[in-house]
């Protein structure tokens, strides 16, 4: 934040072909050790969250969407460059999850927990003392950047 608004962060793939802004409140950064996640990523996912409304398309000609293995679960990527940007439960939910290593700049974003550990890889361990969650976390960490 600076003057007492709150900072647009802007970000997109590798290649340029999608671009965006988010111009509203996000929440801090989920760690997903999903394995659906890390089947995407390649290694943990980071995410935070934003409302619909709040993401603003300055270019997505390369966007698609793959519906996930979960009931109305879709990630969208670049098909150019297979950047993964999005996680999206198309439940009726006003938000949608923006992958944190898509962004230019996180701003005063930070890592405060992780999601699905019962999932997590063997190669690596979660040992930074944040919260930790064996599943979802059930909207413990649900909480928008306020500064």
């Amino acid at each position: 934040m600076s003057n007492g608004k709150l900072e647009i962060l802007s970000g997109g793939c590798l290649c340029g072909g999608v671009r965006y802004r988010i111009t509203g409140p996000r929440r801090d950064i989920i760690n997903c050790h999903c394995v659906n996640c890390r089947r995407t990523h390649g290694h943990v996912a980071a995410y935070t969250s934003v409302q619909r409304s709040d993401l603003v398309f300055d270019s997505q000609h390369t966007l698609q969407w793959f519906h996930d293995e979960s009931p109305d679960t879709y990630r969208g990527f670049c098909n150019r460059c297979g950047a993964s940007l999005f996680w999206d439960a198309r439940d009726g939910r006003d938000k949608l999850s923006v992958s944190a290593g898509s962004l230019d700049d996180s701003g005063n974003l930070k890592t405060i927990g992780h999601v699905y550990v019962a999932e997590a890889a063997r190669y690596y361990q979660i040992d930074d003392g944040l919260p930790c969650f064996e599943n979802g976390n059930c909207g413990a960490l649900e909480s928008d950047e306020s500064g």
